[in-house]
């Protein structure tokens, strides 16, 4: 299934790419979300004639994604939890709870910006978190786990 990308698409392509998906991949996710449009001769033109309104949303969006980074990258925070003798937790710390201590924190953050490559935090300890706020902007905060 060939279709348009309207935004930038991490390991597929950017915005006006043409480029071929499977079509479930393409039916289910990329045009439900507003991110690529079916490359029919009719959506094609249509496109051509909204390009620039596009590439300045995309500007736009980069620009607010660059700013939640200035405000985020550094930023530490501490979520205190119960843990036994040795510094192991009673359960874990995972996405869900450091974006909402982010939010608590004054800056919202969703969960699924939350990235964590070794899964959730187990132990007390300071770590860094990496959050992916855009398909080109990353900022990085420090967790710290502190025991209840």
């Amino acid at each position: 299934m060939e279709v348009i990308l309207l935004e930038k698409v991490e390991n597929l392509g950017k915005l006006g790419d043409r480029v071929d998906v499977r079509p479930g991949y393409g039916r289910n996710y990329l045009i439900p979300q507003g991110k690529a449009t079916p490359a029919t001769p009719e959506n094609i033109r249509l496109f051509e004639e909204r390009r620039a309104e596009l590439e300045k949303q995309q500007a736009d969006v980069l620009a607010a994604a660059e700013a939640r980074k200035a405000a985020l990258d550094g930023m530490e925070i501490r979520i205190a939890v119960k843990a036994g003798e040795e510094g192991r937790l009673y359960g874990s710390v995972g996405t869900a709870d450091i974006a909402r201590a982010l939010t608590e924190a004054g800056e919202a953050v969703e969960r699924h910006e939350v990235r964590l490559p070794e899964g959730p935090f187990r132990m007390v300890g300071e770590y860094e978190v990496r959050l992916h706020l855009h398909s080109d902007v990353d900022a990085t905060i420090r967790l710290a786990v502190v025991p209840e």
